[in-house]
C-alpha cells in the first residue's frame, strides 16, 4: 500500500494492456524500496540530530552550563554583598551586646569596649582567613593623636582590618572619615556610631583629633576607589582638606599603604560609559569584582610632623609623595593577581 499510493497514478500509462495490473506488479517493488530508503534516511537523520553528538542530545547540559556561568558571575561580582553581610553581622552583634548589658547611646564610652572588641575580632579573623593580613610598622604610630592617610582601594577592607588589628593589639580606638553615601546604608546605624565613623566636615575632624583620637582618612575617595587600577595611581586631584585638618589640629600625618589591595578587588571603572555615568550622577555605581584570596600587607610610613611653616597644599604633596614611596618600595607594578596569591605562601620580612 505504501509503494502504491504515492506513485500509482503513473502506472496505467506505462504498462502493457495484455497484462492487466502489470504496472502494479512490475513497479510495486521498486517504488516500495525507494520509499523505504527515504524513510530510513529520515529516521537516521532524526536520530543523529536528536542524540548525544548534536544539539538536542546536548540540550540537557545547556541549563547546567548556564547555571555554572551565572554562579561564576555571582561569585565574581558579589564581594560587595559579602562585605555588606559582614557589616550587618557586626551590627547584629552590637545590638545583642547592647540589649544584654542595657547600654545607653554614649557609643564612644568604655562601656562599649567589649562590643568593639568582638567586632574587631570578627574583622581580624576575616582578614587572616581571606587575605593572610599583616601589618608592618605599627610602632611608628604616635602616642597621641594623629591623622592616618590611606590609599583607597576598590574596597578599603585593608582599612577595616588595620583599625581592628590596632584596637586588638594596642587598645587604641581610631575614628574614621567615611563617604556620605556609606552613612545612608539602611540598618547599620549602630555599627556606624560604635565604630566612631563620621562624614562631617573639617571642624568635626579637628575636634576629634583635639580630643586625642587617631583619625583615619582616605583622600582619594570614590574616584580613586573606582577609577584607579593595578598601577596604583593616587587620584587626589586638588583635595587638601585633610591637610588643613592636620594643620588646624597641629598633629602629625602618618602615610599608610597596603600591598596587593588592587589585586584583591578590582573595578570596571575603565569602561567609558560606566565612568561617565558615575561622574554624571555622583553615585558609586561602577561594579566591583574579585574577592581573590591575595596577600594583604599594610605598611605604616614615617610620621610627617606638624610644621607651621608649610601650607596645606605643600603638606598634601608631601603626604602623597610619602604614600607613593611606600607603594614603589613594596608593590610590584603592575599588580598581578596570580603573584599576589602566591605571596601568601612566602615568608614576608618585617621590613619598614
Amino acid at each position: 500500500m505504501w509503494g502504491w499510493m504515492p506513485f500509482g497514478g503513473a502506472a496505467p500509462a506505462e504498462c502493457d494492456g495484455s497484462r492487466p495490473g502489470g504496472g502494479s506488479v512490475g513497479l510495486g517493488p521498486r517504488v516500495s524500496a525507494a520509499g523505504q530508503e527515504d524513510l530510513t534516511w529520515l529516521i537516521d537523520f532524526l536520530k543523529t540530530w536528536m542524540y548525544s553528538d548534536n544539539y538536542l542530545g546536548n540540550f540537557p547540559a545547556y541549563p547546567i552550563c548556564l547555571l555554572w556561568v551565572l554562579a561564576s558571575l555571582v561569585l565574581l561580582f558579589s564581594p560587595v554583598l559579602v562585605i555588606i553581610g559582614c557589616i550587618y553581622l557586626s551590627n547584629l552583634l552590637l545590638h545583642i551586646y547592647k540589649r544584654q548589658f542595657h547600654l545607653n547611646e554614649n557609643y564612644l564610652s568604655k562601656s562599649w569596649d567589649n562590643g568593639r572588641r568582638t567586632v574587631s575580632y570578627l574583622w581580624d579573623i576575616y582578614g587572616k582567613l581571606c587575605h593572610g593580613y599583616e601589618v608592618h610598622g605599627m610602632d611608628k604610630l604616635p602616642q597621641g593623636p594623629g591623622l592616618l592617610v590611606f590609599y583607597h582601594g576598590a574596597f578599603p577592607l585593608d582599612y577595616q582590618y588595620f583599625v581592628s588589628r590596632l584596637y586588638l593589639q594596642t587598645g587604641r580606638f581610631c575614628r574614621t572619615v567615611v563617604d556620605y553615601h556609606f552613612s545612608k546604608i539602611p540598618g547599620i546605624k549602630l555599627f556606624y556610631n560604635v565604630q566612631g565613623l563620621t562624614h562631617d566636615g573639617r571642624l568635626e575632624c579637628v575636634e576629634i583629633l583635639k580630643k586625642g583620637y587617631l583619625l583615619g582618612v582616605l583622600p582619594g575617595g570614590a574616584r580613586e576607589a573606582l577609577f584607579s587600577d593595578q598601577s596604583y595611581g593616587l587620584l587626589w586631584g586638588r583635595r587638601t582638606g585633610f591637610a588643613h585638618v592636620a594643620k588646624d589640629a597641629k598633629v602629625p600625618v602618618i602615610p599608610i599603604f597596603t600591598k596587593n589591595l588592587r589585586e584583591g578587588y578590582r573595578t570596571l571603572g575603565k569602561i567609558w560609559p560606566l565612568k561617565w555615568l558615575c561622574e554624571s550622577t555622583r553615585w558609586p555605581i561602577v561594579p566591583v569584582y574579585g574577592g581573590f584570596p591575595v596577600k594583604f600587607c599594610t605598611y605604616v610610613g614615617d610620621p610627617i610632623p606638624y610644621d607651621p611653616n608649610i601650607t596645606a597644599e605643600e603638606l598634601a604633596r608631601k603626604v602623597k609623595t610619602a604614600i607613593e614611596d611606600l607603594r614603589d618600595k613594596h608593590q610590584k607594578i603592575p599588580g598581578s593577581i596570580r603573584r599576589a596569591i602566591l605571596e601568601r605562601f612566602h615568608k614576608h620580612p618585617n621590613d619598614d
